[in-house]
């Protein structure tokens, strides 16, 4: 994964994270995808229609790196 700095961070758009309002979870390349698929439970304080939301850019970008998603819904992570 590359490394984002603070100061990395601070020059990616909003479009760039799967939590825009709260700059949460970048998806900047496959590693931060599937980080933000195994983190997306412990972002706190935002409501379902935000993770439906970055559900969607999720996945957007998880096809756009060409990882295979099988959960079809943000419910279904973490469960076996």
């Amino acid at each position: 994964m590359s490394k984002l700095d603070a100061d990395d961070l601070k020059e990616l758009d909003e479009s760039d994270f799967a939590f825009p309002k709260e700059r949460k979870e970048p998806l900047t390349d496959a590693d931060h995808v599937r980080n933000a698929m195994a983190r997306f439970n412990q972002v706190e304080g935002v409501s379902d229609s935000e993770r439906d939301e970055a559900w969607r850019r999720i996945k957007r970008s998880a096809k756009k790196h060409g990882i295979e998603i099988h959960e079809k819904s943000w419910r279904e992570l973490g469960r076996k």
